[in-house]
């Protein structure tokens, strides 16, 4: 939605600073391991200011099953057990958003939330088993909010109502490092352990970096530790995800990678690791596919790489021109803070709300 149309709609929303109404918002999210933390959480504190008043019911049990197939049963009883006084709950609101579906790849309790439904959506999750949940899903909204252009071009030959929003970063917490705090120059990335396949995929470029360069370290941060077949573990450092100090573990990082395919499933991310990375004034090297070259498009934050030999000469050619990085970190940094920061995106976020609301 363009930013002249926003700003016209958000007139008619405040009167003299002040919000004219106050929009009851119940968030379904599906808890800590979901994208809620950072594309709906994030949302409530700012949203105040424009008037939406936003209530989260995070789930204990989490959208994704566990990885045994025995405890799955469980898992979905427990799941809808949880989500079934929530769906009633949202009755007393005046509109719900649901952070993608209930149960994973699957459509339960969704149709007895409040209407109208606003579904927010960040990832290519037709792909999955059983992708037909995805069009019941967007039918039964009045609304969707996708992360990026590819996800609601798709959507939208669902549901016509689509805006692109894309998940906001905290730039007052995601900030640069006021002094280093490595001597070696460090490769970094940060992410869950679904996304090592794509790790594994240049696993060969980054083992020959390793090799050409003595002093660099592979620093992987993740739920668990990544099963490398070619990279020395001396030359590997793991660390285990923790919220609180996610920052300085991108801090840490000399340079950020993000590796992806170009498929459905990669051009459905929304690039979110990268922006991290750039809020942090880390230069990056991505694979220049989906979000990741639009990202790439706003200025030189990074390089991209589509093959190894690519990666291994754009990782090289960073690691040999620290005024390059420091160059490409200003630039990257600056690019978060002007479009995808929380301050940019919470006014149009409050205004999709209070839009599809009125």
């Amino acid at each position: 939605m363009p930013a002249t149309e926003l700003d016209s709609r958000l007139e008619g929303t405040q009167s003299h600073g002040r919000p004219a109404r106050c929009l009851r918002v119940a968030a379904v999210t599906g808890g800590e391991c979901a994208p809620s933390r950072v594309r709906v959480r994030a949302y409530i504190a700012p949203a105040r200011a424009f008037g939406v008043e936003i209530t989260e019911f995070a789930s204990r049990a989490g959208l994704y099953p566990p990885e045994s197939r025995w405890a799955r049963p469980a898992w979905g009883i427990w799941n809808l057990a949880e989500h079934l006084p929530v769906a009633l709950q949202t009755q007393k609101f005046d509109i719900t958003l649901l952070q993608r579906e209930m149960l994973s790849t699957l459509v339960t309790l969704e149709p007895f939330t409040r209407r109208p439904r606003v579904l927010d959506v960040d990832d290519a999750i037709w792909v999955h088993r059983r992708g037909d949940f995805t069009r019941r899903l967007a039918r039964l909204s009045d609304h969707i909010i996708c992360g990026n252009a590819f996800l609601a071009e798709k959507f939208s030959s669902w549901n016509p109502n689509v805006s692109v929003l894309p998940t906001p970063v905290d730039t007052e917490r995601f900030v640069p490092a006021t002094e280093s705090r490595t001597s070696s120059p460090v490769i970094g990335w940060l992410g869950l352990s679904s996304g090592f396949q794509f790790l594994y995929k240049i696993e060969s470029a980054l083992a020959e970096i390793l090799k050409r360069r003595p002093d660099v370290l592979l620093k992987i941060v993740s739920d668990r530790a990544p099963k490398f077949r070619f990279i020395p573990v001396e030359r590997l450092q793991f660390v285990p995800y923790s919220r609180d100090r996610e920052v300085r573990d991108i801090q840490d990082m000399t340079i950020g990678i993000m590796p992806i395919e170009d498929s459905e499933l990669s051009r459905g991310k929304c690039s979110f690791k990268m922006l991290l990375y750039m809020a942090c004034g880390i230069p990056v090297v991505v694979s220049p596919f989906g979000m990741n070259r639009e990202v790439l498009a706003w200025g030189q934050s990074g390089l991209g790489a589509s093959h190894s030999d690519e990666w291994v000469e754009c990782l090289e050619s960073l690691l040999d021109d620290r005024e390059a990085r420091v160059r490409m970190g200003g630039v990257g940094r600056r690019i978060v803070v002007d479009h995808y920061s929380i301050e940019v995106l919470a006014p149009a976020f409050a205004q999709i709300l209070q839009s599809v609301a009125a």
